[in-house]
């Protein structure tokens, strides 16, 4: 293990083998101890990097998010100015006069839904790279720089994102046609993209490297992914609510900074729990802990 490299996987070298005993007491050099976590000790653990790294975390996150909200917002407002002219017809209205309003009403509003999807998209997948690399070196308890993490992050980011949407159309596809498959493949490959940021490996190797990691303990990865998204929803509901009631012609904008906000602070959770799930998992089946351990010590 290294800086600048992946977090060998089984058939690389430096893997080391089959799970072994842990020791009496389990080494703590970072964010969480080096051995198989409790579910509270997982979602600590995120809390825990957030707190370690506050301006680097929530100034990273937030930059993000507000060029997320500015980019949305612009966007919105520009390409979908036509909206707020529209007004509704009265009952003398032929019926194509209906329905060429209800098809610029539709077409206008999917645009609206495409622009906020692909602005969200990037901006979630450059943050949650960026946050997996950061926990991944905050378990080790290793100074995190901005520079360091942004060079790691470079060469990852054009394949997250090309699995980020690859994860979205299996899991949707499949959801539309049968919802259960569709919740079956989404907890399946949920570890596919730390394992790519944290392995440095390939698209296909990701998926596979998740699909293993869950075998055999679904429920129990389903049971945190549940839990971490109870929590951003209920943090995300508690910000973004005030900003919502009643500002009148600026309720928009208020809206767009509500979650420009809940983002700074939800994004980041969230994708530390996963790397550290995803952490947890290798800890559980391939003794990782092990590895760590050596590498913690090392100061390597």
């Amino acid at each position: 293990m290294s800086d600048t490299g992946g977090w060998n996987g089984p058939d690389q070298p430096g893997y080391p083998g089959p799970a072994f005993p842990p020791p009496p007491v389990s080494p703590q050099p970072g964010v969480i101890p080096l051995r198989p976590l409790g579910v509270g000790e997982i979602l600590d653990g995120a809390f825990a990097t957030m707190r370690r790294h506050p301006g680097l975390v929530f100034g990273f996150s937030a930059l993000v998010a507000v060029i997320g909200a500015v980019a949305d917002f612009a966007l919105t407002r520009s390409l979908l100015g036509g909206v707020r002219t529209l007004q509704p017809l009265g009952p003398a209205a032929t019926q194509q006069e209906q329905l060429a309003w209800f098809s610029e009403t539709l077409r206008q509003t999917a645009v609206a839904g495409g622009i906020t999807f692909v602005v969200g998209l990037l901006t979630s997948t450059f943050l949650s790279g960026f946050m997996t690399i950061v926990v991944g070196k905050a378990v080790l308890g290793r100074r995190v720089e901005l520079r360091e993490v942004l060079a790691e992050l470079k060469p990852r980011l054009l394949p997250l994102l090309g699995l980020t949407v690859l994860y979205m159309l299996i899991v949707g596809v499949a959801t539309v046609f049968f919802i259960v498959p569709g919740v079956w493949l989404y907890v399946l490959f949920a570890l596919a993209a730390p394992a790519l940021v944290l392995e440095q490996s390939g698209i296909g190797t990701a998926f596979g490297r998740s699909r293993l990691l869950v075998q055999g303990s679904w429920w129990r990865v389903f049971g945190i992914l549940l839990l971490t998204g109870l929590v951003t929803i209920l943090v995300t509901g508690i910000i973004e609510v005030p900003f919502g009631l009643g500002l009148g012609r600026d309720s928009e904008l208020a809206q767009y900074l509500g979650q420009a906000v809940s983002s700074t602070i939800v994004a980041p959770f969230a994708a530390g729990a996963s790397a550290l799930l995803y952490i947890d998992q290798r800890m559980r089946r391939e003794g990782m802990d092990i590895q760590l351990t050596r590498a913690a010590a090392a100061g390597q």
